[in-house]
């Protein structure tokens, strides 16, 4: 007799292990009660949208929805390999660049395993690698950005991967290329780094540079960007690593076939080529990004370096970070409080259009005073 003929609830299969004990990722809220349309700056989105060639592209994908896309995304994948100057075969699409995170834990974590990522680090690398039954060791990041010493420090026999987000989400701190590199020379072999540079596009930092270089005559290094930021494409999820062969090889055994769509293959390889939009999207966070940063600043908050489309602002306590985002809320305005990521005396606000910045500004002005 079953549970269901005993009159009980029937209590079916349980998740293996662990997977209920991960907490979910919450994105940036997009709401405010009684207020139509608030300006949104919880989730470091373009704030000038995708460009015009991008939706154009989508709106002439529509024809072919009824299609499945072209499941190895080949135009994409030529278009990203001649845009970066990448060989096309080493490229790995996903679902967003969490996509491609979760595809090299699955290919590489086992039960027992453990990643190594800053205390900061990006919640996507934890979530994947908490789901493959894989420990995640978090090297201290005392002063908002991944340290290497600190990072190798947690390295131990069982360590397949080491996250690095270059620049990083939530702080905005960024390592120069030198760090990079000496990460990479102290690893052993078998440990993969992976460098997140999702917001590549944006850095100004003299002392800043892409690892694609150090990746290319490497056997352990993948280097991830996103059509989310810079290109305005977050709705469409659409992300690529750069790997060595063998890893892109064996990551395409296990990817689903059909995971980039057609409308975002062809917004993606339109956004490349939309050098207009790209720098416009640069400009506007290149002139507000600083300002935003001393006028906060001015107000008496601390407000760290940042080298994203974001900046990271500091009070006094969390007490006091719920009660300015509270009083954000109350003038319309959607910003992210980052206590997932432990920071919950932080704020962490996008760079918006000008009209927003000022708002952002004129509000957090008003609640210095309060």
């Amino acid at each position: 007799m079953t549970d269901t003929d005993k009159g009980a609830a029937p209590i079916g299969p349980a998740p293996k292990s662990g997977i209920l004990d991960i907490a979910p990722y919450v994105g940036g809220k997009s709401k405010v009660d009684g207020v139509a349309e608030p300006m949104k700056l919880s989730s470091n989105e373009n704030a000038l949208g995708a460009g015009s060639l991008a939706r154009e592209a989508y709106e002439a994908a529509m024809k072919n929805l009824a299609l499945y896309p072209d499941g190895r995304a080949a135009k994409l994948r030529e278009a990203v390999a001649n845009h970066h100057g990448l060989e096309p075969e080493r490229l790995i699409f996903g679902n967003g660049s969490d996509e491609v995170f979760a595809l090299l834990n699955q290919t590489y974590l086992t039960p027992g395993d453990n990643i190594v990522t800053g205390q900061y680090g990006f919640l996507a690398y934890r979530i994947s690698a908490l789901a493959n039954q894989a420990e995640v060791k978090s090297a201290p990041e005392p002063k908002l950005k991944a340290e290497v010493d600190a990072l190798l420090a947690q390295v131990d026999e069982r360590t397949r991967i080491v996250y690095v987000s270059n620049p990083s989400n939530p702080t905005g701190s960024w390592n120069a290329a030198e760090e990079i590199e000496r990460l990479h020379a102290a690893l052993p072999s078998s440990v993969l780094l992976v460098v997140d540079e999702a917001y590549a596009e944006f850095v100004t930092e003299p002392d800043w540079a892409t690892a694609f270089p150090l990746a290319r005559d490497s056997a352990n290094i993948v280097v991830t960007r996103t059509f989310s930021k810079i290109h305005g494409l977050a709705g469409l999820r659409v992300g690529f690593g750069y790997a060595p062969l063998h890893v892109a090889e064996a990551v395409d055994r296990i990817r689903l076939p059909f995971n980039v769509s057609v409308p975002g293959i062809e917004a993606a390889v339109a956004a490349l080529a939309d050098e207009v939009h790209v720098k416009a999207s640069r400009e506007l966070v290149q002139t507000w990004r600083p300002r935003l940063t001393q006028a906060i600043k001015g107000f008496g908050f601390e407000v760290p370096p940042s080298a994203g489309n974001f900046v990271l602002v500091r009070f006094k306590d969390a007490d006091r970070a719920r009660a300015a985002n509270d009083y954000l809320n109350s003038r319309g305005i959607i910003v992210r409080p980052v206590g997932g990521y432990g920071l919950h005396d932080s704020l962490r606000i996008t760079v918006g259009t000008e009209d927003q910045n000022r708002a952002v500004m004129d509000a957090l002005s008003e609640f210095a005073a309060t």
